[in-house]
C-alpha cells in the first residue's frame, strides 16, 4: 500500500473509517487495517510461541493469525461496543490454534498424560471438596514428584491451547472458544446471549478458586498479555516454573469445566 494512502488513512477517525468499510466494503481500507493490525498478528503469534516445541516455526504462526486478522477485518461491527484490537487478538488466536489442531502436533502420548493428569485432579477434588496438592496428585498416579513435574514440562503445550477448546451451545453456528467469553461478548439472540453468560461466569469462579500462584499467573497470562518468561521475572521464580504453574492451573479448570459442562448436559 504507498505511504500517502496511509497517511491519508492515519489522519482520519479509525471509527469513521470502519464505519466506511461495513458500509462500502472499500479493498483500499481493508488493505490499510491489514497494514496497520499486522504487528498484531506477529504480537500473538509471538506469545503463542512461547509454549511450542522448537520444531513449530514461528513465520508458520504469523501465517495461521494471519488469516485470522482477515477473517476479523471481514466480520467487525463497530456496533457491537467491542474494540477492534480485543476482537482480532481472539480471532487471531483462534486462527493459529486451529492450524495446529488440524496438522496434529501434539503426540498422542502427551494427550494421553494431560488427560489422565486433569481426569485425576476432577476426580481427586470432587471426592475431597478442595483444590488439591502437588503430593496429592502425584500420589495418586502413582509416581514422584520430581516424574510429576517431567510430566507437567512434556505436557505444556497443550496447555497453552486449552483457552481456546469450544464450547458447543447447542446448534453448531452458535459456538465460541473459553478464552472468547472472557474476551469478546457478541451481540447475539438473547437466549444464546445468557448462556454465554453464564459460562463466562463459571469460568470466572472457577479461575478464582484456583490456588493463589496459579490464579496469577493465569490473570497475568491471559489478562495482562504478559509472556512465561515475564511472568517469572514478577513472580521471581524460573520461566520453567511458570509452565508448569500454568500447565497444572489449565488442567484444573479443564477439570472443573468438564464437570460443570456434564452437569449442564445431564
Amino acid at each position: 500500500m504507498n505511504k500517502k494512502k496511509i497517511l491519508e488513512f492515519d489522519q482520519c477517525n479509525e471509527d469513521d473509517l470502519w464505519g466506511k468499510l461495513c458500509k462500502n466494503s472499500d479493498p483500499e481500507l481493508r488493505e490499510y487495517f491489514v497494514y496497520k493490525y499486522s504487528p498484531l498478528v506477529k504480537y500473538v503469534a509471538g506469545k503463542v510461541a512461547m509454549g511450542m516445541p522448537q520444531s513449530i516455526e514461528f513465520e508458520d504462526l504469523v501465517s495461521y493469525g494471519t488469516f485470522g486478522l482477515l477473517d476479523a477485518i471481514n466480520k467487525y461491527d463497530p456496533d457491537r461496543g467491542i474494540k477492534f484490537k480485543t476482537y482480532a487478538m481472539t480471532r487471531i488466536r483462534g486462527a493459529i490454534f486451529d492450524e495446529l489442531r488440524s496438522i496434529d502436533w501434539i503426540p498422542r502420548s502427551i494427550r494421553q498424560k494431560a488427560k489422565q493428569i486433569e481426569t485425576v485432579i476432577s476426580e481427586l477434588e470432587s471426592k475431597l471438596g478442595r483444590t488439591v496438592e502437588d503430593e496429592e496428585i502425584s500420589k495418586e498416579l502413582g509416581i514422584s514428584m520430581d516424574e510429576f513435574h517431567s510430566i507437567l514440562s512434556k505436557v505444556s503445550g497443550t496447555s497453552i491451547m486449552s483457552l481456546n477448546d469450544i464450547w458447543y451451545l447447542g446448534d453448531d453456528s452458535d459456538e465460541l472458544s473459553i478464552l472468547e467469553t472472557l474476551e469478546a461478548p457478541d451481540n447475539m439472540n438473547p437466549d444464546v446471549l445468557i448462556e454465554k453468560e453464564e459460562i463466562k461466569e463459571y469460568i470466572v469462579d472457577a479461575i478464582k478458586k484456583l490456588p493463589d500462584k496459579e490464579k496469577k499467573v493465569i490473570v497475568l497470562y491471559y489478562y495482562e498479555d504478559l509472556t512465561l518468561k515475564e511472568i517469572g521475572q514478577v513472580l521471581d521464580v524460573t520461566e520453567s516454573r511458570i509452565s508448569q504453574l500454568h500447565t497444572k492451573a489449565i488442567l484444573r479448570l479443564r477439570g472443573r469445566l468438564g464437570r460443570i459442562k456434564s452437569n449442564l448436559v445431564g
